[in-house]
């Protein structure tokens, strides 16, 4: 399985080592030590979860909070400060925080509330399974991709990496990363299925425009999908 995402804006040094250290037992997680580049890395990526210090240099984490929200109203933001004012705390929960850990504070406690975020994040976030690809429609769940006049059967293993292209559309994804996250090995054989795998897919999706599957040299896939050309649906 891949790891949950966490976004980390700390410009502490010394902390932001020890508690990136700690947190990867069970997370993966990207650090940034400024607000600028803190967004910057939040419009690039898709994260689960924001932990956000409030003192921070070139914009700080109540500044930083409001334009997160700008860019995503559901992202679970937790502030990590050293702020103790009741009204800092009311503050950050009305830029539309989650939570406000003050510092110091235990690493249980911060993982703790980061599990919080996610199975409220799960209960509220139903799995598509019904996708509009270009002028296809694919049922994950059936193995199918259809039109109105066509359709094509996909097998399990075609359509589980095409749920998970679509799932993490332009995104870089590594090549033992798929492996692992659908089918558990990343060995020789299974890699050379899922080059198979691609193979079909990019036939199947040869004719959309806006859609392709790029093949990174040495590092994986990414699934480029024009918006314009991609509508998660309600089920069928």
């Amino acid at each position: 399985m891949i790891k949950y995402k966490i976004l980390y804006a700390e410009d502490d040094e010394t902390l932001a080592f020890l508690t990136k250290d700690n947190l990867e037992q069970f997370y993966n997680v990207t650090h940034c030590s400024d607000g600028n580049s803190t967004l910057e890395t939040f419009k690039k990526d898709n994260f689960d979860v924001c932990i956000l210090d409030i003192m921070m240099p070139k914009m700080d984490g109540f500044e930083l909070a409001e334009n997160i929200r700008k860019e995503n109203t559901e992202v679970p933001i937790l502030f990590l400060s050293a702020k103790t004012l009741k009204e800092d705390r009311i503050k950050g929960l009305r830029l539309g925080a989650d939570d406000y850990l003050v510092k110091p504070f235990s690493i249980e406690e911060l993982v703790l509330k980061i599990e919080i975020f996610l199975k409220r994040s799960k209960k509220s976030n139903t799995p598509n399974t019904n996708y509009t690809v270009g002028k296809y429609q694919f049922d994950s769940k059936n193995y199918l991709v259809f039109t109105d006049t066509e359709k094509i059967s996909l097998t399990q293993r075609e359509s589980d990496l095409l749920k998970f292209f679509l799932d993490n559309k332009n995104i870089v994804l590594k090549r033992e990363e798929i492996l692992k996250s659908l089918w558990g090995d990343d060995d020789y054989f299974m890699g050379r299925s899922l080059d198979v795998f691609i193979s079909r897919l990019r036939k199947i999706l040869a004719t959309e425009k806006g859609i392709s599957i790029e093949n990174l040299h040495g590092i994986g896939f990414k699934f480029n999908v024009d918006p314009t050309q991609f509508i998660p649906t309600k089920p069928y």
